[in-house]
């Protein structure tokens, strides 16, 4: 990924109520795909960083224009760590608004590793943290509980690419043809699609072996030559 220098700020802004944040308490979501450069803002982020989805193309230059020019040097370089690493992070930073003032917003950020270990992607959360006083609890909870559910997805689904991968190599077949036969092991081995993945990744490499059920359906499933897992 290329993290260079954010230019000045150029997006298109949407008004905000009188004396207070239009998106205070929000959790806005971007994914960037390291290969394709290609960024994805849920309309959250784009509320929050004051953009209306279509008149800006999500990038990480976009996202750091609207970091206060005191903290942008510091999540550029976080940001460009993560993508070189793979090593997740919790930063929090100010956004500058259109009237000119900033406002605190806690930025995670979960890298997706794919099979041979290089990162693929950057996805994460933007929180906006306008409200999150000494007093409100009930905010910073559900804060705390996005966080977690973002760090849980991504390590499901890191898992899940690293495991059909590794059965596209093996049997020789596309994406969907890999994730149907995790699904088909899910089910009849009453294991979460997760739990299999990782059984998988264990194995191939070399820190586990199968379990037998696994093991079985996988034996049936691959073609002779090809089952050594």
């Amino acid at each position: 990924m290329s993290v260079t220098s954010a230019p000045s700020r150029h997006l298109t802004h949407v008004a905000a109520g009188p004396g207070r944040s239009a998106t205070h308490g929000a959790a806005g979501r971007f994914r960037g795909d390291l290969s394709t450069e290609q960024w994805w803002w849920s309309p959250e982020l784009h509320a929050l960083l004051e953009s209306t989805p279509g008149s800006l193309r999500p990038s990480v230059k976009a996202l750091l224009s609207a970091v206060h020019p005191d903290d942008r040097a510091a999540v550029q370089e976080a940001l460009l760590t993560a993508s070189e690493t793979g090593s997740p992070f919790t930063r929090q930073h100010r956004v500058v608004r259109a009237d000119g003032s900033s406002h605190p917003v806690l930025l995670v950020c979960e890298p997706e590793v794919g099979l041979h270990g290089s990162v693929t992607a950057l996805t994460g959360l933007v929180l906006d943290l306008t409200d999150s006083r000494p007093g409100a609890g009930e905010q910073l909870r559900h804060l705390e509980t996005e966080v977690e559910q973002l760090r849980s997805a991504m390590a499901s689904r890191a898992s899940i690419e690293q495991a059909k991968g590794i059965l596209m190599l093996l049997m020789g077949c596309g994406d969907q043809v890999a994730f149907d036969l995790l699904a088909h092991i899910s089910s009849h081995t009453h294991r979460k699609v997760r739990e299999v993945a990782v059984a998988i990744v264990e194995s191939a490499s070399g820190r586990s072996p199968l379990p037998d059920d696994v093991r079985e359906i996988l034996h049936d499933a691959c073609p002779p030559a090809r089952s050594t897992v």
